[in-house]
């Protein structure tokens, strides 16, 4: 028995969400006193009045914005509209027709978690009917300096009301909310609600990582369409799923009883009004699905959904209720048993999802006498923080400079150096260190408009290296700044008079500073190379230009000649490397050092980090401080390096926060040598293999897996030609402080073009890494990386060298197989981990693995897919964020047809059965398809079902499919997406469970 539920919102009327609004008025009547709104920050954008206001419904105060926000527009609603706005805040709103980004800053804590909410209520302000005329009507948000969604208006009613949420955490003690230009359409924006959380609340929400809404649902009989405030103190929205589903199968339960969180958990404090109902079906049902697919806007490829499920059973019985839950095929919980009068708040520890089809399953269980049952349901969208935000004394300094002159520029908003693309007009800012926040190197006011004294902010800015004030209206002295970097300061063509500081002459005589005051009252009482004019200063600065390196040579070559003499008479055998430098550089942006230049960095190459058939590692440090490795290819290995200067200016091309960065090269006849930064915590190999005193963490190791593996996704599909790295292997991944892994050794890669689909030259792989596919056809291509990260990934998880005695040589994947065989997946992980790793991507991470080192390329993934099935497995890692002119997530209306995309099914408890002398299964949907996708025939597929169920001695069984929760026979091995696979004959097929009835 099967029966399918769609919704409809045919009976969710304005009459019906103005009746609920009422409610919701009254009941916050009653209880007004006993709720706290402390921290709330309510702003009604495009208010004028400067006076602030109660809403009618909320009670809640609404500020006006003006001191919120810089520029924008105030507009009313249209006339026509307006007896339909069902909040006081939704009848103005204030536009943005002018800069790309243009932000509201909101008073915060730092370090405290938020929910901050932006309504947008178009209402034909403009009098263009943008959301019906057909056109595409979208723009983006950003949280802080992080993309957070998109609005989607295209199509929709005018009245309607589109809410977006995120729960964040404030950098500082202010958040920014930006509104981004498209250009398709202009940014708007009717309010904005700011709402404290409590430390201890969605515990996986961090500096890093936020969450944006996607669904919250309340279950069992309700009134209100929307639930929020004085219900709930944190002011979430809540919506009523009866409004949807309240007939036969669906049972709605209610108790007077009290429900209470377990003791300690106030991870997210569901109000109790709403634990206290809930949604069950009838007895003869066993399973319903929860689809909270969003219409054809969603982004499935770069969806990372976060399921909270909150249950209470609240029969009055003593009920048996077990079930599973799923998300889409994987199975989340097992067996689950809901506590009486107590709130189980069920996640997996943070962790994101790849469910592109967006769909919750709670399956009853055998053991069960009852179907299963819910109060409410939370799902998040993953918001990655990954930008920095500009250097916080900067940003200071800079509202400060912005606030004295009063400047008005319309792109001076939000933070002034990130993200890059939408930084401060008129700033340059240093982005060189990746994991630094940008600082500011470079102001150029020219031309503004500047009227008044200097202010002292611009020289208390650390980094600041150049400074142009130059044709403004600037009067007064020249304050005795105390100059920290900056070494051109242009001021010419203003008001300036009186003396200049000591500290700034002194500076400029010394050559430490390019001072330029032209065009000053002061320059008729002074004359000096500062004031003379432009002419003049052009051929001061050739002359200077010319005769300071002439100096310099002549410096070096005396130097050089005199070092040479020294080395002589120290050691006759010593060589002079200089006289075999080469004459002709390459032309690319990265450093050429010379030998002796090596010398001084590594200090005489004294300290030797790595050895390999090139030659030695030193560890050396720039005159900067910086610490670089320096890859030096001796004379015995020149020989066999005719393609190093051709490597060198592909790599000096190649930028990825994984692949290690090279700083320079030496082109030199008796050495060449490349310089790259410098790894504080080794390779990988050193790592896995070190002693007990340290061990990564199962997580740490996904981590590093995922990092190596974008590495490689660069190189493969992001570089032009292709790029394939020939030896990768754990020795060859490097990490950072931070323990981010970057991959290293490019020396030997090779390009290659789309036209060609592999390459003919010699091996370039280690023992054990190598591509077996490599001895038979000599050619080598992506998927001879994919191999080779196949074998990483197994050292990350076992531990074990590629090859090893045990206790005779054995390749490492055949042992995994070997022990998956004989026993349980546990037995092939390292033991240093003492069992600390989640079973299911211990499982997964396995299963890609083997994927990875297959004997036939064609069956085995690219780059591209193990990176998308690396993140299923991480808490707080996801894809590239959704791009600017990408379609957003998800687009919901206040009082219009939401509720029409909330799909459930539920399938009964006659089901079919399949038998070979006992039940083998119960309740499968199977499609069965060989290895390269292609459908088996019914005979075919008949005999692979019924070995699969003997091939174990049992039932068929693997976590994540639906089917029995029985161990998986040892023969089947599971894979990703819910499916199995038979590793022996006479079933060679892969069983994929939802599409087709057996």
């Amino acid at each position: 028995m099967a029966i399918s539920f769609g919704c409809s919102a045919s009976t969710t009327t304005k009459l019906t969400w103005i009746l609920a609004l009422l409610l919701i008025l009254v009941t916050m009547i009653q209880v007004h006193g006993q709720s706290s709104t402390s921290g709330y920050v309510n702003i009604d954008c495009g208010f004028t009045n400067s006076s602030p206001y109660n809403d009618t419904l909320t009670g809640l105060v609404f500020l006006p914005d003006l001191e919120f926000v810089d520029g924008g527009a105030s507009n009313n609603i249209s006339a026509a509209l307006m007896a339909d706005a069902v909040y006081e805040n939704q009848k103005v709103l204030r536009s943005f027709s002018h800069g790309s980004r243009n932000c509201y800053t909101l008073p915060s804590a730092a370090g405290k978690k938020f929910l901050l909410r932006a309504m947008f209520t178009y209402g034909n302000y403009d009098g263009l009917n943008r959301t019906t005329d057909g056109s595409l009507f979208l723009f983006g948000l950003h949280i802080g300096v992080n993309f957070w969604e998109a609005v989607n208006l295209t199509n929709t009613d005018p009245s309607s009301t589109i809410w977006k949420e995120v729960l964040t955490v404030a950098p500082a003690n202010n958040l920014s909310v930006c509104l981004i230009n498209f250009g398709t359409g202009t940014p708007f924006v009717s309010s904005l609600e700011l709402r404290p959380l409590e430390d201890l609340m969605y515990p996986f929400v961090n500096t890093s990582v936020s969450i944006s809404y996607f669904r919250r649902i309340r279950f069992g009989q309700s009134t209100e369409f929307i639930t929020r405030y004085p219900l709930d103190p944190y002011d979430r929205f809540w919506e009523g799923w009866s409004f949807s589903y309240n007939a036969y199968p669906w049972i709605a339960l209610n108790t007077s009883n009290q429900v209470r969180p377990l003791p300690g958990d106030k991870a997210f404090q569901v109000p109790e009004g709403i634990l206290r109902r809930a949604s069950t079906l009838d007895a003869n049902f066993s399973f319903f699905e929860i689809n909270v697919t969003v219409g054809p806007n969603l982004d499935t490829k770069n969806l990372q959904l976060l399921p909270i499920f909150h249950f209470a059973e609240i029969n009055s019985s003593n009920p048996s209720r077990r079930f599973d839950i799923y998300s889409d095929n994987d199975l989340l919980f097992s067996d689950f048993s809901p506590s009486r009068f107590q709130v189980d708040s069920m996640h997996q520890n943070g962790r994101f999802l790849n469910n592109p089809a967006a769909i919750f399953r709670l399956n009853r269980t055998r053991r069960s006498r009852l179907p299963p049952l819910i109060n409410a349901f939370e799902v998040y969208s993953l918001v990655r923080m990954d930008n920095l935000t500009t250097d916080s004394d900067d940003v200071i300094y800079m509202k400060e400079v912005k606030k004295h002159y009063n400047l008005a520029r319309i792109n001076w908003n939000g933070d002034p150096c990130s993200p890059r693309e939408y930084s401060w007009e008129g700033l340059t800012c240093d982005y060189s260190k990746s994991n630094q926040n940008p600082m500011i190197v470079a102001v150029n006011l020219s031309t503004s408009g500047l009227k008044g004294g200097l202010v002292i902010s611009f020289m208390n800015m650390v980094s600041l290296e150049n400074l142009d004030l130059s044709h403004n209206n600037l009067t007064g002295a020249i304050p005795d700044y105390q100059i920290k970097s900056l070494k051109v300061l242009d001021l010419s063509y203003n008001q300036l008079d009186g003396p200049i500081p000591d500290s700034i002459l002194q500076r400029s005589q010394a050559g430490l500073l390019d001072l330029r005051l032209e065009g000053n009252p002061i320059c008729s009482k002074v004359k000096d190379t500062y004031c003379s004019n432009k002419k003049k200063k052009t051929t001061s600065t050739v002359l200077i230009a010319v005769i300071v390196p002439v100096v310099l040579v002549s410096l070096l070559v005396v130097m050089g000649i005199l070092w040479k003499f020294y080395w002589k008479g120290k050691s006759g055998d010593d060589e002079d490397y200089a006289m075999y430098e080469e004459e002709t550089p390459l032309h690319i942006d990265i450093r050429r050092f010379t030998y002796a230049e090596l010398k001084v960095i590594t200090n005489n190459f004294q300290s030797i980090i790595g050895k390999g058939g090139f030659g030695m590692v030193y560890h050396g440090t720039l005159e900067n401080g910086d610490e670089v490795a320096v890859k030096v290819l001796m004379e015995t290995s020149i020989a066999e390096s005719t393609d190093f200067l051709p490597e060198v200016q592909t790599l000096s091309k190649v930028h990825h926060k994984n692949l290690v960065t090279l700083q320079g090269y030496c082109q030199n006849k008796k050495c060449l040598a490349l310089v790259y930064d410098f790894m504080p915590r080794g390779n990988l190999q050193q790592l896995l293999k070190g002693g007990d005193d340290y061990s990564l963490t199962w997580e740490q190791r996904l981590y590093i897996a995922l990092d190596a593996a974008q590495g490689l996704e660069y190189l493969h599909e992001s570089c032009t030609p292709s790029i394939v790295h020939r030896d990768v292997k754990t020795p060859n991944i490097l990490l950072d402080k931070n323990f981010v892994g970057v991959i290293s050794d490019f020396g030997l890669s090779r390009a290659f073009n789309d036209a060609h689909t592999h390459i003919s030259t010699v091996a370039a792989g280690t023992l054990g890494y190598l591509d077996p596919e490599y001895h038979a056809t000599f050619q080598l291509t992506v998927k001879t990386d994919v191999y080779s990260f196949g074998i990483v990934l197994l050292e990350i998880i076992t531990g074990q060298s590629p090859v090893f005695m045990d206790p005779q040589t054995v390749h490492l994947p055949n042992w995994v197989r070997q022990k998956i065989a004989k026993g349980s997946i546990r037995d092939v992980v390292d033991k240093k981990l003492l069992d600390q790793y989640d079973a299911s991507s211990l499982q997964g991470a396995v299963d890609l693995a083997l994927n990875c080192v297959e004997n036939a390329a064609i069956d085995r993934p690219t780059m591209t897919e193990v990176v998308s099935r690396l993140k299923t497995w991480l808490p707080a890692v996801s894809s590239d964020k959704q791009s600017a002119s990408g379609t957003p997530r998800r687009k919901y209306s206040l009082n219009t047809e939401m509720p029409k995309q909330f799909q459930l099914m539920i399938s009964g408890n006659h089901k079919p059965q399949l038998r070979k002398g006992r039940n083998a299964k119960h309740g499968t949907y199977l499609t069965l398809v060989d290895r390269r996708g292609q459908l088996l025939d019914w005979a075919s597929a008949l005999q692979c079902i019924l070995h699969l169920r003997d091939c174990g001695g049992g039932l068929v069984g693997v976590r994540g499919t639906g089917m029995a929760s029985s161990r998986p026979p040892r023969a089947v091995s599971r894979i990703g997406g819910g499916a199995l696979q038979c590793a022996v004959a006479p079933c060679p097929a892969t069983v994929v469970v939802g599409t087709t009835r057996i």
